[in-house]
Formats: C-alpha cells, structure tokens, sequence
C-alpha cells in the first residue's frame, strides 16, 4: 500500500509591527540623554526588512530561505549590532564630556587623556545595555525549535505552522521589551558615571611642582638680598662681581 502524499505546508510570515510596539513608536516621558533613534529605526526596519525577505522567498516556496531569513541569527544579528552602536554612541558621548570639561578645568591633554573611557570599560557598558535581552534570547530558541518544526510540516500540520507563527510575534514582542531594558540601562549609565564626572568638574591641578620650581629660586632671592642689605657676607666671587 503506498503511503499518503505528503504535501508542504505553505508557510505564511505573519505581519509583525504590531508586535514591535514601542519599538516603533517610542513613547516617552523625556529623551534619552543620548541620541538613540536612529539605531532604533535601524533595528526595526531590519527586522521587517527580514520579513520582507522571508515573505518573498515564501511566495518562491523556498522553504530554506523563508525560515533563515526570520530565523534565530537574523534576530539575534540585528539586535547586536543595534546594542553595538548604542554602547558606541554612549562611548563617544562620554568622552566627549570628559574631553570638554578636562579643558574646562585646564588638565593636561596626557592626565585627562587617562579619563577616557578604557576598553574594558567600553566592553562592561556593550554587556550592560545588553542585559536585558534574556527573555529575548529566550524567544529566539523557542522560535529556532518551531522552526525546525515546521520545515518538515504538511497541509494537515496547521497547529505546528500556528505554534511557528506565533513564535515569531513572541520574538517581535521579546524585542521590543529587550529594547526598553536598553534605555533603561542607558539612563542607568549617566547615573553611574555622575560620580567620576563631579570628581572632574572639581579637579583642580596640584601645587607641588609649583613649589618644587620656586622654592629654590625664592630662598636664593631671600639670600641675595640679605647679602646686598649687609646682613649676610658676600661669598668671595660674589663680592668681586659686585665689587664689596
């Protein structure tokens, strides 16, 4: 007896906006102290770039490519690079501060150079403002399962294509509160760097060498004049050149 005909579930990506929310739309009470919505944009529109993508190799019945295309990596490769100009923006904004104001309180270019943000302190603010993307990651391997899932589904595995579907709108949803824990750290951030910010705003150079130079020349001062005002005797080749 020959075995039933097994025909491919069509796969069909679901519309994903609605899912992003405030990813799209920001709703605020203030702005981020640093500018961010330009790598907000950027990761929404990959994503539904993504879909797009995904989408028309549907229409291809490429399996393959459809679920590559919104799958784990694709995810997971847009997030990154969007906490990676985050952490960058903040970095820069940073430093910048830290440059004006070591000018502002006349530090040298080498000490204030010092005050620059570090490359371990630039990897601890990239992993910070990631931080938030658990349940994110999360999503993601749940979506990578019903994936594999759905790959092999017939027309009669309608619950397995739903289950993969709604993986994807999790992840949307996932992103979106991964990307809110990251303006939270970003507003964390400037609180956490307040301290060592005042403590350069107070700065003020030190005095030391300005005794170090002077000392000598203002007791040699001191002593010459004794000498002039006859209090002192005048070493020999002093009392020659001033003819005593």
């Amino acid at each position: 007896m020959n075995a039933p005909l097994k025909l491919p579930m069509p796969l069909r990506v679901p519309e994903l906006a609605p899912s992003l929310g405030r990813l799209l739309v920001p709703r605020r009470l203030s702005e981020p102290w640093v500018p961010i919505d330009d790598a907000r944009e950027e990761l929404a529109t990959r994503v539904m770039e993504q879909a797009g993508l995904a989408r028309g190799a549907a229409e291809r019945k490429d399996r393959d490519a459809t679920l590559e295309a919104v799958g784990r990596g694709a995810w997971l490769a847009a997030w990154e690079k969007a906490v990676q100009r985050v952490a960058e923006r903040t970095v820069d904004a940073l430093n910048d501060i830290i440059g004006r104001t070591a000018h502002h309180v006349r530090m040298s270019p080498r000490a204030a150079a010092r005050r620059l943000v570090s490359s371990a302190e630039r990897r601890a603010i990239v992993a910070r403002l990631g931080s938030g993307a658990e349940r994110f990651v999360a999503a993601l391997d749940v979506l990578n399962g019903a994936a594999s899932q759905v790959r092999e589904a017939s027309v009669l595995d309608k619950a397995t294509h739903a289950a993969w579907q709604e993986a994807l709108r999790t992840a949307a949803r996932r992103l979106e509160a991964a990307w809110l824990a990251l303006e939270d750290e970003l507003a964390a951030e400037a609180t956490r760097w307040a301290p060592e910010l005042d403590s350069l705003r107070r700065w003020q150079p030190s005095l030391w060498p300005v005794f170090v130079l002077w000392t000598p020349v203002a007791v040699a001062l001191l002593w010459l004049g004794l000498v002039l005002g006859g209090y002192l005797a005048a070493p020999p080749w002093l009392a020659v050149r001033l003819g005593f």
